[in-house]
């Protein structure tokens, strides 16, 4: 089971936004102390009733420059928005992005789902899966032939051709996905099925359960679709926590490197391939202990003791 940090691009309640430099560094050191990946979210506001609006860095900026930073661990996105974006030039994007990388990009893909962010930004939100299913029409052939031609309701891509093509036309492609017709995109399209926090085992049996059912009505093996979901770590001797960890504390994990790894393990016995990390506070020391519990976790993986 892989094993990756979250970097976050949100402002914190403080009002806070984590500087390219902390970025950066954050990555630099969760890459050399031996995670798998580091991965970022797309959105570009929240904007609840009653709270403050939240602002967001764009994420492909920072997974770009990212790329530049690091030389080993996987970049993905989880996920990024398909509405905010044309979907053919989103696949040049990605092939671009993946070359410059050296292969190393996880391309996850979401029909989004907060309506202010899309009304702010001057984004259609009606018909969000019709349009998403349409994009993936476009995007899933770019990214493994180079060449698509569709003249749909929502997008149009015509003799549409990526030249020059990258170092892989197997680029993993994520589907973040709960509903019934996302789960049949998911199963049709994807490599990689996100289902956002993983949560209690009970909770990802169920869906996996809504999973395999879209399989079966793809006519697909759910054994060659990958799982992928989102954990969180706190470590509230290092600094302050979030005010719905703090409310909260069966929300996260958090303790020794045994024992946040035994947690961490508990996942790889339920199939999961890859594991998501969000990560607070956000400091050197808070990814130090998380890579530390993060090899605990694969040696218990490795000699069996975490069944």
């Amino acid at each position: 089971m892989k094993i990756g940090l979250m970097m976050p691009l949100a402002e914190d309640e403080w009002g806070h936004a984590e500087s390219w430099a902390s970025l950066r560094a954050r990555a630099e050191e969760a890459e050399a102390a031996g995670l798998d990946s580091v991965w970022v979210y797309d959105h570009l506001l929240h904007r609840f009733e009653g709270k403050p609006v939240v602002g967001f860095q764009e994420s492909w900026t920072v997974l770009s420059a990212l790329a530049a930073a690091t030389s080993r661990v996987e970049l993905g996105t989880t996920v990024l928005c398909a509405g905010f974006r044309n979907p053919a030039l989103l696949a040049r994007m990605a092939v671009t992005l993946d070359a410059v990388s050296g292969g190393r990009l996880i391309l996850g893909l979401g029909a989004g789902w907060h309506e202010p962010e899309f009304d702010a930004f001057g984004f259609p939100f009606d018909h969000r899966v019709s349009r998403f299913a349409e994009a993936l029409q476009i995007i899933r052939p770019l990214l493994r032939t180079g060449e698509v031609d569709v003249e749909g309701t929502y997008h149009r891509a015509k003799e549409c051709v990526l030249q020059p093509r990258g170092p892989r036309t197997d680029i993993p492609l994520l589907i973040a996905s709960f509903g019934p017709r996302m789960m049949r995109l998911t199963a049709r399209y994807a490599d990689l099925w996100n289902t956002d926090w993983l949560g209690p085992a009970a909770h990802l049996a169920e869906r996996r359960a809504a999973l395999d059912a879209a399989c079966a009505a793809e006519g697909r093996d759910p054994a060659t679709l990958g799982i992928t979901g989102g954990v969180t770590i706190g470590y509230p001797d290092l600094g302050p926590l979030p005010g719905w960890m703090r409310a909260d504390p069966s929300s996260y994990f958090t303790g020794p490197a045994d024992a946040v790894g035994a947690r961490l393990a508990e996942y790889a016995a339920l199939g999961v391939q890859h594991v998501i990390a969000n990560v607070y506070p956000f400091t050197e020391e808070a990814v130090a202990r998380f890579a530390a519990a993060a090899t605990a976790s694969r040696e218990m993986v490795a000699s069996g003791t975490h069944a």
